[in-house]
């Protein structure tokens, strides 16, 4: 295996492994939060002014943020390197559409999607492999289609390697990522940075882009 093979089995191998605990964990994952359900629905506006709004969940897990941009009026599918996940999402969600696949190689033709929702999972590429992920992003994206990132933000200090409760995962400047995804050919149309709760150790970060593919 590569390196970036045999992280991405590591990957899939945690998640498979502890798939029922974490699906209990974020079923009510939005509940009380107000800013990051503002943040979701702002770019569900925005997909849907663009073309037929649709748009692929990347890091899906358990489905429950694909149920959730559905409901906000999206064409909207899923997409996980977990088999076991993808299994409990068609299970709990089966009028939608989810497929196994890796976020860095995904089986989808060019200019396919008008958005792409990458809600905490690329918080686990290593950090210099986020580049190639977000050239993913660009390939398939239509041109004009939104980006919404969301990720622990490293408050202050360089990307951070952390004990996540899965795997290890990293925080990241927003200014550092926002730039990668600048040079990546994505124009930023806004940011959103929330302390953390009580239960939440770290300060969250959302990026919510809109890709000119004249600048990628």
């Amino acid at each position: 295996m590569t390196d970036s093979s045999s992280h991405l089995g590591a990957t899939a191998d945690a998640y498979d492994a502890v798939a029922v605990l974490y699906t209990e964990y974020v079923r009510n994952a939005l509940d009380g939060l107000a800013l990051d359900r503002a943040v979701l629905a702002a770019f569900a506006e925005l997909a849907r002014n663009t073309s037929a709004g649709h748009v692929a969940e990347l890091g899906c897990g358990p489905g429950h943020m694909t149920a959730h941009l559905r409901e906000l009026g999206l064409d909207v599918f899923g997409i996980d390197l977990s088999p076991v996940m993808i299994d409990l999402a068609r299970e709990a969600y089966p009028h939608l559409r989810f497929e196994v696949g890796s976020m860095d190689a995904l089986n989808l033709p060019d200019d396919k999607l008008d958005g792409i929702v990458s809600w905490y999972s690329i918080i686990h590429a290593p950090p210099q492999d986020v580049p190639s992920y977000l050239a993913e992003f660009q390939r398939v994206l239509a041109p004009g289609g939104h980006l919404l990132l969301a990720f622990f933000e490293a408050e202050g200090e360089p990307v951070t390697a952390f004990d996540h409760k899965v795997t290890t995962a990293y925080r990241w400047p927003i200014d550092d990522l926002a730039e990668l995804a600048g040079e990546a050919g994505f124009a930023e149309i806004g940011r959103m940075l929330r302390e953390p709760r009580e239960d939440e150790r770290y300060r969250r970060g959302h990026l919510l882009m809109r890709l000119d593919k004249q600048l990628g």
